[in-house]
């Protein structure tokens, strides 16, 4: 029998953490270190709407944990505060483009936004058009200016198209006694670039850039959320610097050094150790990295999943050498029992490279002579996590 009473205790009694929220990310500190010149920038920018006029829509980019979210939410608490305070009717909302259930189809988007400005439409069933007139309408009624927050909004763009932001920044000309202004963030620096150009410059208005953190900095915001979360003294000399370290390597990602911190902690704790020691940092990279691939491959659109579906059968049938060519035809059969559109074999060596990129393949590109140019693939996905990412294709696909 699992003896349960054991693990319970051994938690109950773990004196490691005061406060793991301190290390999540949706947690907001009283002070965002290294990030004053971009949280000036931003504010600046939507401060108009502190005095009833549109500010530039504003486009923030920058790599993945570089502050981006954390500065905008911060800018919009402080601006809802001064807004409540002077009796202004600001409301601005955030909502996260990585949601499949909020922002996989316009309509949902636009249902989410009527939910909370206290209104509501069917689920589904309604023409979009009748839903953008209910969105109008409940704005208009209540006189509101809209301040909207499209967090990775390169993931909606990818599962819906750019025409959804279009149609919302053409809105303002429909409004007589309300406004929207436009925020998106992205991790892609590229996304600009892929836009029609009439959103983008219309999107674009205005646009700030926030560079990558270096260890040095890495370190202090470590150290700062650090004394909230832990008990003091259970941090090994060295931990912080190894997790800022491992977080340097990935493009000083501040949210991989916080993660890495707080899977460090909940190792040691699991383990009953009374301290957070280096191996643990080694530990929770090594977590994180397979918890990543679970989530890219999660996240990812169909066709990039049919694509790493048909690796990992060919994987399976214990084939010797993989190419592009043996991809593509277990991809055209895979689409036929999915019921959905085949691309080309050259947009497929392009989802190839993005596998590739991602580290879930090693497929570099080899010269067969006179035949050309081709990848071959071989799978670099651990097997501990392989059959759940298999699972996970499936049930998404529905093969």
């Amino acid at each position: 029998m699992v003896q349960l009473d054991k693990i319970f205790d051994s938690f109950s009694s773990s004196n490691l953490f005061n406060s793991r929220f301190a290390l999540q990310n949706v947690y907001t500190p009283k002070n965002i270190p290294h990030r004053d010149k971009q949280i000036e920038q931003i504010a600046s920018v939507l401060a108009p709407a502190l005095r009833g006029e549109k500010p530039s829509n504003l486009f923030i980019y920058g790599k993945t944990g570089s502050g981006k979210t954390l500065s905008a939410c911060y800018v919009k608490d402080e601006m809802l505060n001064r807004a409540k305070k002077n009796n202004l009717p600001l409301r601005i909302y955030y909502l996260n483009c990585k949601l499949k259930k909020i922002s996989d189809t316009e309509y949902r988007i636009l249902a989410e936004l009527i939910k909370k400005m206290g209104d509501s439409v069917p689920a589904t069933g309604l023409p979009t058009q009748q839903v953008y007139n209910k969105f109008i309408d409940v704005l208009e009624q209540n006189k509101k200016f809209l301040v909207l927050i499209f967090d990775e909004i390169d993931q909606a763009v990818k599962k819906i198209s750019d025409s959804f932001l279009y149609n919302l920044t053409r809105l303002n000309s429909e409004l007589s006694s309300s406004q929207i202004c436009l925020v998106g963030i992205s991790n892609d620096l590229k996304f600009l670039d892929s836009l029609d150009p009439r959103v983008k410059s219309s999107l674009s208005e205005e646009e700030i850039v926030f560079p990558p953190y270096n260890a040095i900095q890495l370190q202090e915001i470590l150290s700062q959320r650090a004394e909230e979360a832990f008990s003091k003294g259970v941090l090994e000399e060295g931990v912080i610097s190894k997790c800022a370290a491992y977080a340097a390597r990935e493009h000083g990602d501040a949210r991989r050094a916080l993660d890495l911190l707080r899977v460090a902690g909940e190792l040691a704790e699991r383990a009953a150790s009374k301290k957070v020691r280096i191996e643990h940092v080694d530990l929770a990279n090594e977590k994180i990295d397979k918890d990543k691939m679970v989530e890219v491959v999660e996240n990812a659109p169909k066709q990039f999943q049919l694509a790493l579906l048909s690796i990992i059968d060919l994987k399976n049938r214990k084939q010797n050498k993989t190419f592009t060519g043996d991809v593509y035809n277990v991809y055209h059969n895979l689409c036929l029992k999915a019921k959905t559109e085949i691309l080309t074999q050259r947009r497929i060596s392009d989802i190839i490279s993005e596998i590739d990129m991602l580290g879930l393949i090693n497929a570099p590109v080899i010269s067969k002579g006179r035949h050309g140019r081709t990848r071959e693939i071989k799978l670099s996905i651990p097997e501990k996590v392989l059959g759940r990412i298999e699972k996970i294709l499936h049930e998404s696909l529905d093969i």
